[in-house]
C-alpha cells in the first residue's frame, strides 16, 4: 500500500474536523443552512492553518448530491471526487504559476460553462496575491458580473497585496495561527489511532517548533517517526 502522509491522512473532511478557526466554520456553517452563500470569499492566513483545506469542505458543502448541505457526507461520488482531487467542478489553481492576464482570460471563459454534474462551480485559487496588476483587473470584470453558479475562494498568505476593488467584492476570513494546545490534542489523537509511542514532551516541543501551523507540525511528527523506525 502506497505511504500517505500523515497531514494527508488526517486532513480535515467537515467544518467539525478543522481546529483553532471556530469562527470562521460556524459562520460557514450558518451561511449554507440559510442559503447565504457569496459569490467570493478571501481565505487569509498563515500557511497550514486550513485556508485551502476549508475551501475544499466548503466544495463539498455545496455539490454533495445532500447538498448545499453544511454537513457533506463525503460518500457520494461528487464528494469523493473533490477530496480526490478529481471533480471537474472543483477547480484549484496557484496563482504563482498561474498569474498573467491571460491564464485569467482563458478562466473568465471558462466560468461561462455551467457546472459537469454539482450545483456549483468552485474556483479555489491559492496565493491569489501572486497575480498581476492586469490580471487582477480581468478577474475584477468576472467578479463585477459573476454567473450564478459560480464560486471563488482566493486563498492567500499576504491579503495587503490583493487591490481593495478585489477585496470588497469578497467576504474576508482571516485564519488565525492554531494554539499550541489545539495543536498537541491533534497530534496525540494521531499517535492514539497511529498506534504511535511518543512522549508528551516530545509531542509539545513539535508544536511549539510549528509556530501554529498544524502542517508543519504533522510533517514534523512524520519526519520523527521515519528518524526513530
Amino acid at each position: 500500500m502506497e505511504y500517505q502522509s500523515l497531514y494527508r491522512k488526517w486532513r480535515p473532511q467537515t467544518f467539525e474536523d478543522i481546529i483553532g478557526q471556530k469562527h470562521i466554520t460556524q459562520t460557514l456553517i450558518n451561511a449554507i443552512s440559510l442559503n447565504r452563500i457569496s459569490h467570493a470569499y478571501i481565505f487569509s492566513g498563515p500557511r497550514g492553518v486550513g485556508k485551502t483545506t476549508t475551501a475544499r469542505i466548503l466544495a463539498k458543502s455545496l455539490n454533495c448530491v445532500k447538498g448545499p448541505t453544511p454537513h457533506p457526507c463525503n460518500k457520494c461520488e461528487r464528494c469523493i471526487r473533490i477530496t480526490d482531487g478529481y471533480s471537474m467542478d472543483v477547480i484549484e489553481i496557484d496563482g504563482a504559476s498561474n498569474r498573467g492576464i491571460d491564464d485569467i482570460r482563458d478562466l473568465r471563459n471558462k466560468v461561462k460553462f455551467a457546472p459537469a454534474e454539482g450545483k456549483y462551480k468552485v474556483y479555489i485559487i491559492d496565493e491569489v496575491h501572486m497575480l498581476t496588476t492586469e490580471a487582477f483587473n480581468a478577474l475584477l470584470k468576472t467578479l463585477e458580473e459573476p454567473p450564478s453558479h459560480v464560486i471563488f475562494i482566493f486563498a492567500t498568505t499576504n491579503p495587503h497585496k490583493i487591490p481593495s476593488t478585489i477585496l470588497s467584492r469578497c467576504q474576508w476570513f482571516n485564519f488565525r495561527r492554531i494554539s499550541l494546545e489545539d495543536i498537541v490534542a491533534k497530534l496525540k489523537m494521531i499517535v492514539k489511532d497511529e498506534k504511535l509511542k511518543i512522549e508528551d514532551d516530545t509531542l509539545n516541543i513539535i508544536a511549539r517548533s510549528s509556530t501554529g501551523s498544524m502542517r508543519d507540525a504533522e510533517s514534523a511528527l512524520d519526519q520523527i517517526i521515519a528518524y526513530c523506525g
